[in-house]
């Protein structure tokens, strides 16, 4: 039997929704969160919106005995909000901006403003090498008519890729935040079936905390519960994430969220739950495996491939719908811009009358002049600025729409040469780094 090397390590997880005179308590909570986070033993903690750096800079004092090592990703207009805190060293951090993230002329929401991204931290855990990512994708806002869902379709692929492309070394990867999707939606499909990450409250032996996993809950003095219509109890939005490699088995043994308000304090520490997870991480060496148990391991790597590709499809075609929808808004500036250049134009030649006709007398009053002349300039102006937002909307989703393309390509051929393709295992495709297929 081979040998193997146990560590345990507990992961911690907050929306710390820190957005100061706009949320409510904002500097009680956050102190809250950093007597709380002393007292624990948190190994790793991955927090969201910490929006302003004096939060974090006043997290980073009060931790610094039991979390000696952190890192603030910043990124945007106001900050990605993304921390980590951690009891191991950090030996290197890496950060990426989604390519879509909101619409900059949605003030109210304000998700372009803070350059929603996902944070990568490399950690040594022992004799592991684990990659510990933090992230925070678009809020939904509206599940009934959800004009983000292509942004945050495309966050979640921009975000599988990140995660499969800088793991590919690790020993172990976890990943923690608030990813603003229903376990069942197509993004958390996506994610979870194309890295091979695993659900700490679907993989875990134990689970203390709100009912079916719930992180936004109706019982949080903080929610409005027009919010969670047509889920009257709340939902599951914030995940802790992880898996393993074919020298590390990594389990969940325990997984507990906060239920609300905290006790002796009269608000909870956030309007969404903490999460905190207690992992197994067991290293071995990987053993030879049997004719008959790679046969097995090829059905079932055929099965997820073709899962894979259902789901790759149905992310494709969301993303055409918004390309279209981005491709209609882009006309219409660009109408709304050619309507203001042709009225300013018209301006100019009323404008122009008394320098023609000598001694003619200014058609209309030269302060509603003026007034019309700045209105046309503002039109043209913003116009243009959409244009161009739009134009960029419009290539990041190309740039995503062709990237599935060759993806389910390549997934399809795959799923054709099954079980040949394994057998043989000699082209360079087959030395991808697809989660499900291990043994490549």
């Amino acid at each position: 039997m081979a040998n193997t090397d146990t560590v345990s390590v507990r992961v911690f997880s907050l929306n710390c929704w820190g957005i100061h005179y706009l949320t409510k308590h904002c500097h009680e909570r956050f102190t809250m969160i950093g007597e709380m986070l002393c007292k624990e033993e948190h190994d790793i903690v991955l927090l969201q919106e910490v929006w302003s750096e004096k939060d974090y800079l006043s997290l980073k004092k009060k931790l610094a005995c039991s979390h000696p090592h952190s890192h603030y990703f910043k990124s945007g207009v106001i900050g990605s909000g993304l921390a980590i805190f951690s009891k191991h060293r950090i030996h290197d951090t890496f950060i990426y901006r989604y390519s879509l993230n909101g619409y900059p002329y949605m003030t109210h929401h304000g998700d372009w403003f803070g350059g929603k991204a996902v944070g990568m931290a490399i950690l040594n855990i022992g004799s592991l090498i684990a990659n510990v990512y933090v992230t925070h994708l678009h809020a939904e806002y509206c599940r009934e008519k959800d004009s983000y869902l292509p942004h945050r379709v495309v966050q979640a692929w921009e975000l599988q890729q990140f995660v499969r492309n800088t793991s590919v070394g690790a020993d172990v990867v976890i990943l923690g935040g608030d990813l603003n999707m229903h376990p069942q939606d197509l993004g958390s499909r996506l994610l979870r079936s194309y890295t091979g990450l695993r659900d700490s409250y679907l993989e875990t032996a134990q689970f203390d905390g709100c009912e079916n996993g719930m992180t936004l809950i109706a019982d949080n003095l903080f929610i409005n519960k027009k919010d969670l219509v047509p889920f009257e109890k709340g939902i599951r939005i914030d995940y802790v994430l992880f898996k393993g490699s074919s020298k590390t088995n990594v389990y969940c043994d325990s997984m507990s969220t906060t239920k609300g308000s905290v006790p002796g304090h009269p608000f909870p520490y956030s309007d969404h739950e903490a999460l905190t997870v207690e992992l197994r991480m067991e290293s071995h060496t990987p053993p030879e495996a049997g004719r008959h148990k790679q046969s097995k391991d090829q059905d079932s790597a055929a099965e997820k491939v073709a899962e894979l590709v259902n789901t790759v499809t149905e992310a494709r075609t969301e993303v055409k719908v918004g390309l279209h929808c981005a491709e209609r808004m882009r006309y219409t500036a660009t109408r709304t811009g050619v309507m203001g250049l042709a009225l300013l134009f018209l301006e100019l030649a009323i404008a122009a009358v008394p320098w023609l006709a000598l001694g003619a007398e200014q058609p209309f009053p030269r302060t509603s002049f003026y007034l019309l002349a700045a209105l046309c300039f503002a039109i043209l102006v913003t116009t243009s600025l959409l244009y161009i937002f739009y134009t960029m909307e419009l290539k990041s989703l190309q740039e995503a729409e062709d990237e599935m393309r060759l993806a389910l390509g390549s997934l399809q051929e795959r799923l054709r040469g099954f079980p040949l393709a394994q057998a043989h295992n000699c082209s360079p495709e087959a030395q991808e780094p697809i989660a499900f297929e291990p043994e490549e």
